[in-house]
């Protein structure tokens, strides 16, 4: 029996799995049906999304209903995830209302899983059991496009098709922070952060070297 299909590592599948499905669909009651973009206006939910696809993914593979591990997906997710929560936590910091404005920080159990515990449960599989970033290019170009598609998104079709949150300059962009800069600022952010999920991409590729050649060595 391989270390990916072992009943601990089935049952730790499981058990990632199932919290992220409840998290992911506990956010359809959260945000009401006529706001454009729902949920998904969130790059936090755009990292949930991947995590819960991800988390299906390892799943099937311990119970022997795929083969395939969408090794490069999954290395692609590592780094969304990092982003999310280096981005949410940096920004949290310096000043929640950027995030929020005047509504009121999630609660604080969807706070830290959203913010925390969903990357970490998916780092841990991806990094000691599943072993990532065997194709590091293929994965760079994943990332690139999930980056750049949620930049269209939010800017071609959320932003147009909502009039809140209202900002200094615009209005409808998902993070009140976004809708005080100018379009010049937010290309300069949106460039400044893919340039540091490469960054993250190859460190992350780095450490999963690492871990392999010591695994190997152990």
């Amino acid at each position: 029996m391989s270390r990916n299909t072992s009943t601990a590592i089935t049952a730790y599948r499981w058990v990632v799995f199932l919290l992220a499905l409840g998290f992911w669909l506990y956010q359809f009651t959260r945000f009401p049906i006529e706001v454009f973009g729902w949920q998904f206006r969130y790059l936090t939910i755009w990292g949930l999304t991947a995590n819960l696809i991800v988390a299906w993914m390892m799943l099937r593979h311990s119970m022997g209903w795929s083969d395939r591990t969408y090794n490069a997906f999954v290395s692609a997710s590592v780094v969304l995830g990092a982003m999310v929560l280096f981005l949410y936590w940096k920004i949290y910091f310096t000043d929640p209302t950027l995030l929020y404005g005047g509504e009121k920080p999630l609660p604080w159990y969807q706070e830290y899983y959203l913010h925390g515990l969903t990357q970490l449960l998916m780092w841990f599989d991806a990094f000691f059991i599943l072993g990532i970033f065997r194709n590091p290019w293929r994965s760079l170009a994943i990332m690139m496009a999930i980056f750049l598609s949620y930049i269209v998104w939010i800017e071609m079709l959320v932003q147009p098709l909502n009039s809140f949150p209202e900002g200094r300059v615009t209005s409808g962009l998902p993070y009140p922070f976004l809708d005080d800069m100018d379009l010049r600022a937010r290309l300069i952010f949106y460039a400044t952060t893919i340039g540091t999920s490469i960054i993250v991409m190859f460190t992350c590729w780095a450490v999963a070297a690492a871990i392999a050649r010591f695994g190997k060595r152990g």
